[in-house]
């Protein structure tokens, strides 16, 4: 069984808030930058950009004509 890619971007965009979340709460918490805060930033881009493909290509699979 597949997983649709609408499900997964969805969940990728969750994580990238997550992630995002988390690396402003470490900047606060720390009061600068550090490792872990470009780590979480890091992470949450790719998951964003991941989740923004899949859901439009669930979209773009979507609206394709049948054969």
């Amino acid at each position: 069984m597949t997983q649709s890619p609408l499900k997964t971007g969805i969940f990728y965009l969750l994580a990238g808030v997550l992630f995002t979340y988390l690396a402003v709460e470490n900047v606060n918490s720390n009061g600068d930058f550090g490792f872990f805060a470009y780590l979480f930033i890091l992470l949450a881009t790719m998951d964003i950009g991941t989740g923004i493909r899949l859901v439009f290509m669930h979209f773009r699979f979507k609206n394709k004509p049948k054969k």
